[in-house]
């Protein structure tokens, strides 16, 4: 018979019992423990997004971004598929690369000027000769690299997990809301990095951003004053407690909030008002077909619909959001507004201006989210109160044609969604 202690112990190892379809216990996001847990079985194993291959066109190019807490380059060396070095010299560790982006064919570490080139070997040690061949062979000091590598409409995930379920696999029905996104541009390809990045941090668990960016329930509250300001009441039907809308949990950590039955016939109108809009939707006809062109222009891209792909990559708008875990209470969020490759400069421009008005740094979201999580990580000090709900909308659920669980706009499906896979990682 198992005692008391020996329970106890196991459910300190797995930590899925922190975690019901019913409510999430406050230690998933003030222990230090839990927080150390995910970062092996969450960002140790699953595919996590790194970059976009926008960013990486020319051979040299190269990002710098994390898996979890672990520092990467992700590199175009001239190969088919980026690669993803881990940004520790393997000599002292330190860093060997500082930029953000850039071009570069080799990285040199400062500390004692070892010198990779951009696919990870080791030209060769500094002072090579205090190194004698018996103890010191150059190919065993490569840079590590995540074993596994791969993309989708453009979007690069790797896995530090030597095996697994592919990417197409992690990733199920969220591919069809990744394809709306991209398929808006007369290309079928969207653009990173040229229109620059806005950054933040807040002195909150990494989840919170996790759950807010697909929580339909807080926007008329948080975001009131935003929502209202002369815009017809439209803004705030999107998230009232009649509002059309939908949330979705897709499956596999992945969740949906949808306002297209609110905004698909708006979107659909407003988009070929004008001489150039038209025009952009005969492109995609020509590329799309009718059918689908009318399905894309009513999404209108990542404006109809807010989307979290597990762990840490949600787009929204029309922007690519990537959650990066720094300390159990402390989180750095980068949004990487996009542009419509082959779409007139105008409407990229009007894009970038909407994406400005409530996400830049003076918009009138972020702050209002940011305040939150800090409210709710100092909330989340009293011991006293263990639990927090997750029972919105537990008993109104539909079944979609893809097997997706859909309720009303502001239910909580979606935070049920992302914890029930985060429990699954966690007891792995």
């Amino acid at each position: 018979m198992v005692g008391h202690d020996e329970l106890h112990a196991a459910h300190a190892h797995r930590f899925d019992h922190l975690v019901t379809d019913r409510a999430v216990h406050r230690e998933v996001y003030v222990d230090p423990a839990v927080f150390d847990a995910e970062l092996k079985r969450i960002f140790g194993r699953v595919w996590v997004y790194v970059a976009h291959e926008s960013q990486l066109r020319q051979p040299g190019d190269f990002v710098t971004s994390w898996i979890g807490r672990q520092p990467v380059i992700v590199t175009h060396g001239g190969q088919q598929q980026p690669r993803v070095l881990m940004n520790r010299c393997t000599h002292r560790a330190a860093t060997v690369c500082q930029e953000r982006s850039g071009h570069a064919t080799h990285f040199r570490c400062a500390y004692h000027g070892w010198n990779f080139r951009n696919d990870g070997t080791l030209v060769s040690p500094t002072f090579g000769s205090g190194y004698d061949l018996e103890d010191f062979r150059v190919e065993d000091f490569s840079l590590g690299q995540a074993p596994r590598v791969d993309s989708y409409r453009g979007f690069v995930f790797a896995s530090l997990a030597q095996s697994g379920p592919t990417l197409a696999e992690h990733l199920g029905n969220a591919r069809t809301y990744i394809d709306l996104f991209c398929d808006l541009s007369p290309t079928g390809e969207i653009e990173v990095g040229e229109a620059g990045t806005n950054r933040y941090g807040y002195p909150g668990n990494w989840k919170l951003q996790a759950e807010n960016g697909v929580d339909g329930y807080h926007p008329n509250f948080v975001h009131q004053a935003f929502l209202d300001n002369g815009r017809g009441g439209l803004a705030m039907q999107l998230f009232h407690g009649e509002s059309v809308g939908r949330a979705a949990d897709l499956g596999r950590g992945h969740a949906l909030l949808d306002s297209r039955p609110t905004l698909g016939e708006i979107h659909e109108r407003s988009f070929r008002s004008t001489p150039g809009g038209q025009a952009h939707y005969e492109q995609l006809v020509d590329r799309l077909g009718a059918e689908r062109a009318a399905e894309v222009i009513r999404t209108n891209g990542g404006q109809g619909f807010n989307l979290l792909v597990f762990p840490n990559l949600q787009l929204i708008q029309i922007q690519i959001r990537v959650i990066h875990p720094r300390r159990v209470d402390l989180t750095e969020v980068d949004l990487y507004p996009t542009l419509l490759a082959g779409a007139a400069e105008q409407t990229n421009a009007a894009r970038l201006r909407s994406h400005e008005g409530f996400y830049g740094p003076a918009g009138g979201g972020a702050p209002g989210d940011l305040e939150m999580f800090r409210r709710v990580q100092e909330g989340l000090a009293v011991e006293s109160v263990e639990w927090l709900p997750l029972l919105r909308g537990l008993r109104r659920t539909e079944l979609g044609p893809n097997g997706e669980l859909i309720g009303h706009v502001t239910d909580e499906h979606p935070q049920r969604a992302f914890y029930r896979r985060w429990a699954e990682e966690m007891a792995a």
